[in-house]
């Protein structure tokens, strides 16, 4: 089940005619997120399976699962943005059984993404994935 968050990105979608706004919109999405800490930036948080660097640092306080990333493309950054509001808030056992591909579906991002960002943001929902079902 997606967050709240994620379901006004879909409703923004809907008013959205045509893959160009959509797309300038996930970028916007990325600018506005804080960056992540230099500290943060380490071989532990970085994701592998991506053709930008990508980090995700991910929190999990009693049963809520939120995590902050960075990439170094404009891209990337607002797709972290995208799963952030996909899954931070979400309790640590639901986060395996949100349908990440299915929900970026809905936003139309499945079709309209290169293989390489396909890839990446792939690995991304696998980290978040494995990370919450490991604790």
């Amino acid at each position: 089940m997606a967050q709240p968050a994620f379901e006004e990105i879909v409703e923004d979608f809907e008013f959205l005619e045509d893959w160009e706004d959509r797309y300038r919109h996930v970028i916007d999405l990325g600018k506005a997120m804080d960056p992540l800490a230099e500290a943060l930036k380490v071989p532990a948080t970085k994701v592998d399976g991506c053709a930008s660097q990508v980090w995700l640092h991910i929190t999990i306080e009693g049963d809520v699962f939120t995590f902050e990333g960075e990439s170094d493309a404009m891209i990337v950054r607002g797709l972290i943005a995208v799963l952030k509001a996909l899954y931070n808030g979400a309790a640590v056992k639901e986060v395996a059984n949100v349908d990440a591909v299915a929900e970026m579906g809905r936003l139309g991002l499945n079709e309209h993404l290169s293989a390489q960002r396909s890839n990446g943001l792939r690995a991304m929902i696998a980290r978040i994935q494995e990370t919450a079902a490991a604790a």
